[in-house]
């Protein structure tokens, strides 16, 4: 119920959690009318039952209790059994153990004889001042006092946690990270206590959840980040690897969804650490058992950052230094021995999840007398496997728990014996999906099938496009919508629009028996060819007016293109890749996925098949392009001038101009500049970038020439040359080069005491850098305002962008060129006459987000504008 600094009220996502104490038999009822209240408030019920784990009870009252948010304790006769070598009880452990400042609500039940240490324990709780005391008489009574109570405790609770101040970058980048769970997470209470004191504890800097698909790791995950953001001030992010294959991708991967961006200009890795510093954040890794061989890498990262703590999902374990494995169990199911009654059903987690489930498919069902035993029956035969009863349950709509029961025993055995070398629980869970796509129609078969090819989403567009000449294909959203039904097939809104994925074990599944019938690699050409063509067609549009939109269309297919890169490298179609890596040239520059083609490209050189001439120009370009901003040498210099000379020999003078270009810049790197050659290449470049339309090139290119005006302090020359590059930006209604040629003309400008146009070119930049998501130029244009601020007095205004600015390049290890912190001098200047001033906005900098510094920075943008930022 508080945050770290201040009371918040939590998210439907982050539900505030109740501990019950007691587990004495002669509170049997009453606990299941506290549990029944509880729920009633959509809350989480806490609970500690002897014998859940083999632990030792105290250990696991500790962790119960730091994860709850509120005590309740309810009393009666005894006093409960005292353990050997303990003083007290279970029961005055637990109230010992409570966190002084947790609210707590005691029930004391009216009783002819009270255990006297139980009455000295009560007598006890009437002092304490944090404690409320009430009586009750029976079970009935006492649900209804607690729901009561509990309604006033977090109404009073809300008005405490009112607050005018802004969010914190934390808080917002848990809110852009992290998934929201699809469903209520059921019977995880334990765990999520114990995965709690892990990550608290502060000695395991890498916490895996290992257990076999469908068990339930990246939903307790999912569920841990939330409910964990109070210990990690710094920031929680989710890292989905479901659709990462290759061991190269998880540095880029991670890298982006802590918003560092590979422009080539530093090495990945540097940036990585540079943005975690000694930051204390959460880093989850979901489904990290494909690339385990890079599990070292996470050994790197935090001993580079001494602070980040990382919680893995994975099948297998890591077996790295630093590692705490912590095995995800199955959900409780009833023993085989007890009666199977409606008492043991409500009692079982497990089954409680298939009557929820079951309830979403057939609104109106419950466990009753009837159904119970059927309903444990099929818990049993699962394994108590949450995915596998999430399917079982789906089927409800159609068959009676005592068919799926039926099914389920006829069924498993039979399937059970062609996968004898997996796990038992791995084996279970392979052989419900396979009952559960038995009763498919044979189409319906076909399409899940051959949906393995995609990656984590997919559009109704690309799933109709690889469906022509399947049978299935002229069916495709009926199709779509069975599979939906059956749970095999999950729907969600992205970037306004419809959305389909496939759980990561269905995904495996589907491609597995794909590859059986060996129709596997028919689908991956389908799927290649789909977004092949998606390319090519959104490409023309990532230069000009619309830009903007082609680069967000692009955002939403991201893990698509990655495995369409992968599609056509594995199937040998070597050119179709590099062209695919070619015609997204400008996307990778904006997004910064430099490090994802490199890597591709990579693998296609070392192929041993034939290449054409221009596919080894492509490979050869995108391998030299890091090793241009952060070694430059003369070795680069020459890979790039044969890139130059193999377009030519291609005849593919365009992509000739823009390595001509690129070599150009290189020697701008050097100290001992060969002025002329720089000149005769940019300026060919130029001309031939003017003959074939090319303003998007042009314009940087003139940027180059204004950088070396700079370099050579010629002013006149440099501002020409700017100049020509801003209106080649605004003649193409090119947004990314207006932002680039504007930021290095404001910078020249507001240097030379023109400040008014600096700031109108500032403010310009910085709203197209906001529309494009180009986080770099936002970062230029904040600083190019407090520039401005400073120059007008305005001290705290100054120092908050400043100190946002100074965090993205902290946070997201964007490169800095030397020299051109316009803001850093005028900002000391300023700060010599109101330190305190500056000193309190840099303060109040430092706890903004992003979206709070643009509000500063354009005043006038619009709500649209600046809501647009928490999404970085």
């Amino acid at each position: 119920m508080t945050g770290v600094g201040h009371p918040v009220i939590r998210t439907p996502d982050q539900r505030i959690r109740v501990f019950v104490s007691s587990t004495l038999r002669e509170l049997a009822e009453e606990r299941d009318a506290a549990r029944s209240a509880i729920e009633r408030l959509r809350l989480a019920p806490v609970m500690f039952e002897l014998g859940a784990r083999a632990h030792p009870p105290r250990d696991l009252y500790r962790t119960y209790l730091a994860q709850s948010d509120v005590f309740i304790g309810i009393y009666g006769a005894s006093y409960g059994w005292i353990a050997p070598d303990e003083d007290v009880s279970g029961l005055e452990d637990e109230y010992n153990l409570a966190p002084a400042g947790m609210p707590k609500l005691i029930y004391v039940k009216d009783a002819d004889t009270r255990d006297p240490r139980l009455q000295d324990l009560i007598a006890r709780i009437q002092a304490d001042d944090t404690a409320a005391y009430l009586h009750f008489h029976t079970a009935h009574d006492l649900e209804d006092q607690i729901a009561g109570d509990l309604a006033m405790l977090l109404a009073e609770r809300f008005d405490q946690s009112r607050r005018t101040e802004p969010a914190t970058a934390a808080e917002i980048s848990l809110a852009a990270r992290v998934p929201e769970p699809y469903t209520e997470t059921i019977g995880r209470e334990g765990e999520l206590a114990e995965i709690r004191a892990l990550l608290a504890g502060g000695m395991h800097r890498v916490v895996s959840l290992i257990g076999p698909g469908g068990i339930g790791k990246s939903r307790l995950a999912i569920e841990a980040a939330h409910a964990n953001v109070g210990l990690f001030p710094d920031g929680v992010y989710f890292v989905p690897l479901e659709g990462v294959l290759e061991p190269g991708l998880l540095l880029p991967t991670i890298a982006y969804i802590l918003g560092v961006r590979d422009t080539g200009a530093a090495a990945l890795e540097e940036r990585i650490a540079q943005a975690i510093g000694d930051r204390h954040v959460l880093i989850v890794l979901d489904n990290f058992e494909q690339i385990v061989d890079e599990a070292p890498v996470l050994v790197r990262l935090y001993t580079l950052a001494p602070r980040a703590c990382f919680l893995v999902t994975s099948r297998v374990v890591l077996r790295i230094r630093g590692e705490r494995v912590f095995d995800v169990e199955s959900l409780a199911t009833p023993s085989p021995d007890a009666p199977a009654t409606l008492a043991q059903a409500q009692s079982s987690s497990a089954c409680v999840l298939f009557a929820e489930r079951a309830a979403s498919a057939l609104p109106g069902f419950r466990l009753t007398a009837e159904n119970a035993a059927d309903v444990i029956g099929i818990c049993q035969r699962l394994d108590g496997l949450p995915l596998a009863i999430e399917l079982a349950a789906a089927k409800i709509r159609l068959l009676t728990p005592h068919d799926v029961a039926e099914r389920l025993g006829r069924s498993l055995p039979l399937l059970s014996t062609s996968v004898r070398d997996l796990p038992e629980r791995h084996r279970t869970m392979r052989s419900t999906i396979d009952w559960s796509v038995s009763l498919l129609s044979a189409e319906q078969r076909a399409m899940l099938e051959d949906l393995g090819v995609f990656a984590a989403r997919f559009s109704l567009d690309a799933v109709e496009s690889v469906g022509e000449g399947r049978s299935w294909g002229s069916q495709a959203i009926e199709t779509l919508a069975a599979l939906i039904d059956a749970s095999l097939v999950q729907r969600v809104e992205s970037g306004g629009r419809s959305v389909f994925s496939l759980l990561a074990i269905v995904r495996e599944y589907a491609l597995e028996t794909l590859e059986a019938r060996d129709a596997a690699d028919a689908m991956r050409i389908a799927h290649a060819d789909y977004y092949l063509a998606l390319v090519h067609r959104i490409a023309p549009r990532l230069r000009g007016s619309q830009q903007i939109d082609a680069v967000a269309e692009l955002g939403l297919e991201v893990p698509n293109l990655r495995a369409t890169a992968r599609h056509l490298v594995q199937q040998g179609r070597l050119d179709d890749a590099g062209d695919f890596a070619w015609t997204l040239f400008v996307y990778w520059w904006i997004s910064g996925y430099f490090a994802d083609v490199r890597l591709w490209m990579m693998e296609l050189l070392e192929k041993r098949m034939p290449i054409t001439t221009r596919t080894r120009a492509i490979a050869t370009f995108f391998r030299l392009w890091a090793e241009l901003w952060q070694r430059p040498s003369d070795q680069v210099g020459e890979g790039l001038a044969e890139a130059v000379r193999l377009f030519r020999e291609s005849e593919d003078e365009h992509a000739a101009a823009m390595a001509l270009a690129a070599r150009a810049s290189t020697r701008l790197q050097f100290p001992d500049l060969d002025e002329a050659a720089f000149l005769a290449e940019i300026g060919e470049a130029i001309r031939t970038l003017h003959a074939f339309g090319d303003a998007w090139g042009e314009s940087l290119c003139e940027v180059v020439l204004g950088q070396l005006g700079m370099l050579r302090r010629d002013v006149p020359a440099a501002l020409e040359h700017l100049g020509r590059a801003v209106s080649i930006a605004d003649d193409a209604d090119d947004a990314f080069t207006r932002v680039v040629a504007g930021n290095n003309r404001a910078r020249l400008r507001f240097v030379l005491g023109e400040t008014d146009a600096a700031e109108e070119e500032f403010l310009l930049t910085l709203l197209l850098s906001v529309r494009l998501h180009f986080v770099d130029g936002a970062t230029y244009g904040l600083e190019g305002m407090s520039a401005i601020a400073a120059s007008h007095g305005e001290a705290w205004r100054a120092g908050a962008l400043a100190a946002v600015a100074a965090m993205i390049r902290e946070t997201t290890g964007i490169y800095d060129i030397e020299g051109f912190a316009v803001h850093l001098a005028p900002l000391e200047a300023l700060r010599a006459v109101d330190a305190e001033s500056v000193e309190a906005g840099e303060r109040a900098g430092r706890e903004m987000g992003l979206a709070e510094a643009i509000a500063i920075a354009l005043p006038e943008a619009g709500a649209d504008v600046r809501e647009r930022v928490p999404s970085w």
